[in-house]
């Protein structure tokens, strides 16, 4: 199966209650489990352009919000971060039924993605500005539209070619650096790796079979070692 084969970085809600049940975390599984069914109930037959369930999306985001660490409130809001956006159901009605925190993550994922981001090199630090603001009344809103972007970058395959640029810019711009800023080392290093891949195929090809060389290389001095 290739690294990048889209159906691969998909994970469902047996999964996400795997990671839980695995963490040495207190997690609420009744909330989360509530915000399951309302996601799955708001997305219905939604796909994705790949023709995937949509519901798959936000339960992969919540499984990574869930192996960043988070609390129950983070994964509770990847579960819905798309419902306010996309579906009937708006934020009086999350915060009535998954209280305060939950609907100010949610509102602060729907103003990010109305956020224009532009990609002249220029306009750079607006741009992260303009994140730092939108997430400031609570970290937890950007470390939530990390995994979202993350997921969406391994699930690109599908996407025209100019919109897969444009994401890649934007990760290399806004989101690698703020990832960067936030000591998440291993999302900003995915982030710009799968951003390459996109803005420069020719230059990635050349790094990925000049670091197959290596292990190879690696690999006969090891056994040659054993001999």
């Amino acid at each position: 199966m290739s690294k990048y084969d889209e159906v691969a970085h998909y994970q469902d809600f047996s999964e996400l209650l795997s990671i839980l049940k695995k963490s040495n975390n207190n997690y609420d599984t009744r909330k989360i489990q509530k915000a399951y069914n309302l996601a799955d109930k708001a997305h219905g037959d939604q796909r994705r352009i790949s023709g995937i369930p949509y519901i798959l999306h936000p339960t992969s985001v919540a499984c990574i919000v869930a192996q960043f660490g988070m609390d129950s409130d983070s994964i509770i809001s990847a579960l819905l971060h798309d419902v306010v956006e996309d579906t009937e159901y708006d934020l009086d009605y999350i915060r009535k039924e998954f209280g305060k925190d939950v609907a100010n993550i949610v509102d602060g994922l729907t103003k990010i993605s109305k956020i224009k981001l532009y990609s002249r090199e220029e306009q750079q630090a607006e741009n992260v500005r303009k994140m730092l603001i939108a997430m400031s009344n609570d970290i937890r809103v950007i470390i939530v539209k990390l995994a979202d972007r993350l997921h969406n970058m391994r699930t690109i395959e599908c996407m025209p070619e100019q919109k897969r640029r444009d994401k890649s810019r934007e990760n290399m711009e806004v989101f690698a650096p703020i990832a960067h800023r936030l000591g998440m080392k291993a999302v900003k290093d995915e982030l710009e790796d799968l951003s390459l891949r996109y803005l420069d195929p020719i230059g990635y090809k050349e790094i990925e079979d000049a670091l197959f060389l290596q292990e190879n290389e690696r690999d006969r001095f090891i056994e040659n070692k054993k001999k």
